[in-house]
Formats: structure tokens, C-alpha cells, sequence
């Protein structure tokens, strides 16, 4: 694995991310809006992993985890989506969200559950990538972070 540091993403980096998302097939559109909440890994100076943690009201939205194809396989994502809970744990948060077309088994491994849409807080319906950006066949899947 990589030896590398997560770092919250800075407008310079903005670019690099709305590449990667969208080599990846992934909504970008309001990245820029959103870019204080993202997280990634870089090898050298290239982006090569990333995501963010939405807040929204005392929940918050799992978005845009992504791994540059050449450096998959690695654990990459395992460990921006580790970091990123670990940061929902320590600011309290009452549970995690999450869209996914693809990447429900994935999910799972965190302890994630589908749920249906209707069971999403509207603090977490209102985000930008719930209400439209990513289409209504994703699953929707929480991770309760209170015991």
C-alpha cells in the first residue's frame, strides 16, 4: 500500500478531483461547492484518491469516494472511507448516508444497510447529490454511528 497521508483537498486541487470523478462516471457538478468536505491521497503531486463527508444537519452524506484506476486494488478506498468515518465519529454525527449504483457489497464491509429513500432524514434528501445528482436507482445505504 501507498505510504501516504490524507490531506482535505484545496481549491487548487479542484480540477484534479472533478477529473477523477468524472474519468469514474462520478456526479461533479457540485464539487466545487462542496470541495472544504473532501479528502484525498496524492502520489507526487496527482491526485489518486478521494472522497467527503456531506454534513447535513446531525447526519451526514458518504459522497464521491473514488480511486484512480491505476491504483486500485491497494486499499485506497478502504482507507479514505475509514478516515472519513473515523472524522463523522469524532464530530458526532448520528449516522451516515450513502448513494451507490455499483458499490453496495463494498459498503456492507462498514456496516452499512440499504434502506429505502423515504427512511432518509430530510437534511440528507435536500443534499444536492440526493435530491438530484445521482439518479433514483441508486441503493441507498446508512451506518448508524450512535450504540
Amino acid at each position: 500500500m501507498l505510504a501516504a497521508s490524507i490531506i482535505r483537498l484545496k481549491s487548487r486541487d479542484l480540477k484534479q478531483l472533478e477529473q477523477l470523478l468524472s474519468d469514474n462516471c462520478l456526479p461533479q457538478q457540485d464539487c466545487a461547492e462542496q470541495l472544504q468536505h473532501f479528502h484525498g491521497l496524492f502520489e507526487a503531486k496527482q491526485l489518486i484518491a478521494a472522497g467527503a463527508i456531506e454534513p447535513a444537519g446531525t447526519c451526514g452524506l458518504l459522497r464521491s469516494i473514488v480511486v484512480d484506476q491505476g491504483n486500485r486494488s491497494q486499499g485506497l478506498g478502504c482507507v479514505i472511507v475509514e478516515f472519513l468515518l473515523q472524522r463523522a465519529r469524532s464530530q458526532e454525527l448520528e449516522a451516515v448516508y450513502l448513494l451507490t449504483e455499483t458499490a453496495g457489497s463494498y459498503f456492507k464491509k462498514f456496516g452499512f444497510v440499504v434502506i429505502a429513500r423515504d427512511q432518509v432524514p430530510d437534511t440528507i434528501r435536500n443534499t444536492r447529490q440526493f435530491d438530484s445528482l445521482c439518479p433514483q436507482s441508486a441503493c441507498c445505504m446508512q451506518l448508524n454511528l450512535k450504540s
